[in-house]
């Protein structure tokens, strides 16, 4: 370091240093009123912070104008063009010069007239904000008006359309109602112009804003469409309800699992109307449109408080549909917090909220018996070998397959998000139209004796019972634990390719690219099992008119037996099994009545059986039997092994019957063999029951479980063809 150098000694820390004194003070600033531009210009600019909050104030004013039919029409986004046509009652003339003043208003006169606001606007702010950044046109008509009247604004006053022109309204042709014209938002405000990013984003803004007061406004029609198209985004007549408004503004999804609930409570003076969905729905995000007094407006608290009471309801992950109107007493409601009037603020908010949580609550409560789960199938093996049975997998978890109350479960469908190879592509699938459906039904040479009598039905005014038996509720639980993700999948996608063998009962199904055959004997005994736990106590039933002597189909039964039983039937006193089993299923007739819909009279008479499928009919051949075999077969004396013994005889009698095969084709020269025709027409019923009523039922609602793997067995993969085919 240099001698010369001189270094300042290091100042203390902590310690402040003292001000120059030499430095000039700046002059104080005066306050001063800023420009009326410049004020108003700050008032739009917390008002109107996007198009779709001009289109808000314009919708609100609309409807306030007792509109029944509005129309509104978008240009890049709103920030060309935003226009809203309505059919209400109109502007006066001689109202037109101060409209887009600040503070004209003819909804309010008094401050204290706030406390009992009940329209949508009253600040006499939404058409001069939008005045000072846009063009703004209005077209008016009221009904005693011989013509219309259109005026120009700009900053708030009448302005001439061209230069040279007289700024007065001018007379012109038009329709009762008022036309809002705004063009060029943000013309004079480059930096908010250029803060939005897209105008697609900003259109999806205004289709979300004008679904919600689609939905709210019952009695008003609703149509937005972009400029040029020709077809509306949405559009929404009068006359439609608040779920048609839901089905046509959201989707069928939302619309077919909605619960309704009101609620009110003088206390805290509120009154409030909901649709909700029920725990059969579940979506990514939570969709909320609150209104309060009519005001669409957000709550974070709201919708945090009820998403946490679905949470108990819905899976992890799920989100709620929600539609709420709340009528609150006007003296506890400030409208006049937010420059938008987005929130509003009201008194006893905790309270009101739980009520209307607990109203949730106890709607979706009254529905979990219908609830499903929608499950994600594990993907197939694709190296499985031909005429190979599919390979049995882990059991799912409650929280993959799980139902309450017996409800089937339903895979999801995989959607393919690559385009598939050729050894990857399907030839038909479920929703392919078939050749047959095309053929004229051929009409019956036997005077009708083909359609074996069509069974009229009759309906019945009984309301359905839910079942709250803790045995049915454990046997549903075990066919769901037991349920096999990937064999469910198979038959809720299939294709019913044909019926392989009539006295083996094998049918050919196509799962994907695989070709499966099936032992729908099997397949049916589970599925009507199935159904009897679900319907458990509201079967529909079979009536037998005459009715039919319990003796007389027990020995017929007997006899049956006893032909099978061959050596082994001169043991058994048949006669004392006829008048066992006879007595038993007299003395349980109340219980066979009530839970079963089979009905036996006191002297021994049958009047009806149940009845698991409409449009199917059991053989009756087989009513001997099933009666027979309910008397060893079925454990009468354990609740949950009566139920499981008596289902299982039940749903094994609704099996089709294993008929024989037709007879050969004849050799050449030799006289072909004829089959019985009542063979012939019983075989015709059990193919036609096969293919259009059994097994498009179990393909909506049947949980394939691992006992049904040895029933299906895979036969051809298109993979493994094309393997082939590529070698040769």
């Amino acid at each position: 370091m240099a001698d010369g150098m001189q270094i300042d000694p290091e100042s203390p820390r902590g310690t402040k240093r003292k001000v120059d004194d030499t430095l000039p003070l700046p002059a104080p600033r005066r306050i001063k009123a800023l420009a009326e531009d410049v004020v108003n210009k700050i008032a739009a600019g917390e008002i109107i912070v996007a198009p779709v909050h001009a289109l808000k104030e314009l919708i609100e004013n609309a409807v306030d104008a007792g509109s029944t039919a509005l129309e509104v029409l978008v240009k890049d986004g709103g920030l060309k063009l935003l226009q809203i046509t309505d059919n209400g009652h109109g502007i006066d003339k001689e109202d037109l010069p101060i409209l887009c003043e600040r503070f004209t208003t003819s909804k309010l006169k008094a401050f204290e007239d706030l406390s009992s606001i009940g329209t949508y606007g009253f600040r006499g702010e939404a058409l001069a904000s939008i005045s000072h950044i846009a063009h703004l046109s209005v077209t008016t008509r009221t009904k005693e008006s011989s013509c219309a009247w259109r005026a120009y604004y700009s900053g708030g006053k009448l302005a001439s359309p061209k230069p040279g022109q007289s700024a007065e309204p001018k007379p012109i042709a038009g329709r009762p109602g008022t036309q809002i014209t705004v063009e060029d938002l943000f013309y004079n405000v480059p930096s908010r112009r250029r803060a939005f990013r897209s105008a697609s984003e900003e259109y999806a803004k205004i289709l979300e804003l004008v679904g919600k007061y689609a939905v709210h406004c019952t009695g008003v029609s609703f149509s937005c469409k972009k400029h040029g198209d020709s077809s509306a985004s949405i559009s929404v007549p009068a006359n439609a309800s608040i779920s048609d408004r839901i089905r046509q503004i959201h989707n069928s999804a939302v619309a077919s699992e909605l619960v309704t609930f009101k609620a009110e409570n003088d206390r805290w003076g509120f009154k409030c109307e909901a649709w909700i969905s029920n725990a059969n729905y579940s979506a990514k995000r939570t969709t909320m449109m609150l209104f309060i007094n009519h005001r669409s407006v957000e709550s974070q608290v709201i919708k945090k408080s009820i998403e946490q009471t679905y949470a108990t309801f819905l899976p992890k992950g799920g989100h709620p549909f929600v539609y709420l109107s709340l009528d609150i007493d006007p003296q506890r409601v400030d409208v006049n917090v937010h420059p938008t009037k987005r929130e509003v603020h009201f008194l006893n908010e905790d309270e009101i909220i739980d009520i209307v949580c607990d109203e949730i609550r106890t709607s979706l409560s009254k529905v979990d018996t219908s609830r499903s789960f929608m499950t994600q199938s594990l993907l197939s093996n694709p190296k499985v070998p031909f005429a190979t049975p599919m390979k049995q997998t882990a059991p799912a978890t409650p929280a993959q397959s799980g139902t309450v109350d017996g409800s089937t479960v339903r895979p999801t469908p995989k959607t393919a998000t690559k385009k598939p190879y050729e050894n990857n592509l399907v030839r038909t699938d479920a929703s392919a139209r078939k050749i047959t459906s095309m053929l004229v039904p051929r009409e019956s040479t036997q005077g009708g004796e083909d359609d074996d009598n069509e069974p009229e039905y009759e309906y019945t005014e009984k309301e359905a019972t839910i079942c709250r038996l803790t045995s049915i509720k454990e046997l549903r639980s075990e066919v769901r634990d037991a349920m096999h993700n990937d064999l469910t999948d198979v038959i809720s996608m299939h294709t019913f390719v044909g019926i392989v063998d009539e006295q083996k009962r094998i049918a050919a199904i196509q799962g994907g690219v695989k070709l499966f055959l099936v032992d729908y004997g099997m397949l049916c005994n589970e599925y009507f099992y199935q159904v009897g736990l679900t319907d458990f106590g509201n079967f529909g039933s079979i009536k037998f008119s005459p009715p039919l002597s319990l003796h007389e189909l027990l020995s017929l039964g007997a006899e049956q037996e006893k032909k099978n039983a061959g050596d082994s039937a001169d043991e058994i006193d048949w006669d004392e099994v006829v008048e066992s089993v006879k007595l038993q299923l007299i003395e349980r007739r109340a219980l066979l009545l009530e839970y079963f819909s089979m009905e036996i009279s006191e002297s021994g008479e049958l009047r009806a059986l149940p009845l698991l499928m409409k449009d199917y009919m059991p053989s009756l051949a087989k009513i001997p039997q099933f009666l027979l075999r309910l008397g060893p077969h079925v454990d009468w004396d354990s609740e949950k092994e009566c139920f499981r013994s008596f289902l299982r005889e039940l749903a094994s009698f609704h099996v089709p019957e294993s008929l024989p095969l037709p007879p050969a084709p004849a050799a050449d020269g030799e006289v072909a063999p004829e089959e019985d025709p009542e063979i012939t027409a019983r075989r015709q019923k059990v193919c036609r029951a096969v293919e259009h009523n059994i097994f498009p039922a179990c393909k909506a609602r049947l949980v394939a479980t691992r006992g049904m793997l040895k029933s299906v067995m895979e036969v051809a993969n298109l993979k493994g063809l094309y393997r082939v085919f590529e070698r040769c």
